[in-house]
């Protein structure tokens, strides 16, 4: 009898998980969702919706725009669009396994507004001429890397100035793209990409201390894969924004940046090419 008890003793403490394994998350949810993402799921979380952008492109965008004998900025954004949508419902799908309703809230964190709107207004709109003013006076950089390293990426468009896309196609066409793309990569996606990369994945670098932004923010670089000769560039121009909300934990500082930057420059190149100047 007093075997039998032992046996059973034995078997039901094999059996109970440790402490450490009751913590310890288990399937994609739970460690999409915990609090500390382990480095190499953030690299690869960082980094393979660039790839996916990049083969959409080639194989489903670029096509079907040359087909339509549209300007090729638009493959850009289809390609953008058909990553990034769904990058957003997942985040929204993650909020309703968290919540029980498709919700940001739970997923991402800096949410909680600890600026007055006056006050972070003001700081956003500082950290928006800002990446608009740096990132076009760092063009000639831009130029720089290219020709050293990477001339010999040729698809169309490719190149160093920010308006080598636009090169060859009648205004009319111009116009009525930019007007088409404007909603999503002048606010949209961007907005999207600040959910998802300073919402969502920056908050889970605890492990990295103040080291966590400049991760961020190389890896945001990196991610544009098609076109790394802007990855210096860009992160000089971000890293601002992107360390303000590590720090002070307000996502609508770098919404206002990048999204409003993206917003002020597809504005003004629709601007531009309808008065004839591009």
């Amino acid at each position: 009898m007093f075997a039998d008890r032992a046996n059973l003793f034995h078997m039901e403490n094999t059996q109970r998980p440790t402490a450490t394994e009751a913590t310890r998350p288990n399937g994609i949810v739970e460690r999409l969702l915990a609090d500390k993402h382990s480095l190499p799921l953030s690299i690869a979380l960082h980094l393979v919706p660039g790839a996916l952008i990049v083969a959409v492109y080639a194989l489903i965008a670029a096509p079907f725009i040359r087909a339509i004998d549209a300007p090729i900025f638009a493959a850009w954004a289809i390609a953008l669009a058909v990553v990034l949508f769904p990058i957003q419902f997942g985040l929204l799908w993650l909020g309703r396994k968290r919540t029980g309703r498709y919700s940001l809230r739970g997923v991402l964190h800096y949410l909680d507004k600890p600026f007055s709107r006056g006050k972070i207004t003001a700081i956003g709109i500082g950290l928006m001429v800002y990446m608009t003013v740096v990132s076009f006076s760092l063009v000639p950089l831009d130029t720089l890397v290219y020709d050293a390293a990477f001339t010999w990426i040729q698809y169309e468009g490719a190149g160093p100035s920010a308006t080598t896309y636009l090169d060859g196609y009648s205004q009319q066409s111009l116009i009525i793209t930019l007007l088409i793309c404007l909603p999503f990569t002048g606010f949209t996606l961007p907005l999207i990409e600040e959910y998802y990369f300073r919402g969502f994945l920056l908050p889970r670098l605890p492990q990295l201390g103040k080291w966590a932004p400049l991760f961020n923010t190389v890896l945001f670089s990196v991610y544009h894969f098609w076109a790394p000769w802007t990855v210096l560039s860009k992160i000089v121009f971000l890293l601002p924004g992107v360390w303000f909300v590590w720090w002070k934990h307000d996502i609508r500082a770098s919404i206002w940046m990048h999204p409003g930057s993206a917003l002020l420059a597809t504005t003004g190149g629709l601007i531009a090419v309808s008065m004839g100047l591009m």
